[in-house]
């Protein structure tokens, strides 16, 4: 019976691990660019040779691998790199990418640090000295990791190849990076990525649509039809546990008396 306390308690906190996840996604339904994640979940007996040292269950305590645990662990959260639907804006430096491939943008964190990092969301403009920055203002880089730095007088034109023109001379390139295996990135902030070790860049094999943004993959009435079999999940679990707790207070409290 008691066994039946740890299967309920730990069914909960992987519901609880799901719910955040659904909230995230929704919170971002209307994030430019932004893919949405899943979560996933491993019955004990398929890790208990994982056991030693292991602080990913709740309360983050290692346990030794004799503890027996019939409840369920939380999985691996991955991403859904699906693309979006594109938005028109009719705005020359609102850009989107059509085909697997991220913009690269160098990205500067609140002590100043620098490092590259790759995102889907194409929301660019020009800053007052004629960089190609994001809506944060972190740079755009083109060819060779170099920024780009525009005429803020001139119009320009930006082809599918992300070449930019203006005066009908071409002035710089927006570069496209892709990776083989998107298992070997993460997410990083709102909406950048940031490959980890292993990862292996390669050539980009899409084209760029000026005067568009690509929208969220998240579906919103899946994510909520998601988000309520969650809840009924986690009520279940909650119900066993006050069942169990009943039955255990009849027997240390009643039985004992006959």
């Amino acid at each position: 019976m008691v066994k039946g306390l740890y299967a309920a308690y730990s069914g909960m906190i992987n519901e609880q691990n799901r719910m955040d996840v659904l909230t995230n996604n929704l919170a971002n339904a209307d994030t430019t660019g932004f893919k949405k994640e899943g979560s996933t979940s491993q019955a004990f007996r398929d890790v208990l040779a994982y056991k030693i040292k292991d602080k990913t269950d709740y309360p983050h305590l290692a346990r030794n691998i004799g503890t027996l645990n019939l409840g369920v662990k939380i999985g691996e959260n991955y991403t859904d790199y699906t693309q979006g639907a594109f938005r028109v804006t009719e705005n020359t430096y609102d850009l989107a990418i059509s085909g697997s491939g991220f913009f690269t943008v160098e990205f500067t964190n609140k002590n100043g640090e620098q490092s590259i990092k790759y995102t889907r969301d194409g929301s660019f403009t020009l800053n007052k000295e004629g960089y190609l920055v994001t809506k944060d203002g972190d740079y755009v880089l083109g060819a060779n990791n170099g920024r780009i730095r525009l005429d803020p007088t001139k119009e320009a034109s930006i082809d599918s190849m992300g070449n930019i023109s203006q005066g009908g001379v071409r002035v710089a390139s927006i570069q496209l990076t892709d990776f083989e295996d998107y298992n070997y990135l993460e997410h990083y902030g709102e909406n950048y990525f940031q490959p980890v070790e292993g990862a292996t860049q390669k050539d980009a094999e899409a084209i760029i649509r000026s005067g568009y943004l690509e929208t969220s993959n998240v579906q919103v009435v899946s994510e909520m039809v998601e988000m309520i079999s969650v809840s009924r999940q986690y009520e279940s679990n909650q119900k066993l546990i006050q069942t169990i707790d009943s039955s255990l207070e009849i027997a240390a409290n009643r039985l004992g008396k006959v």
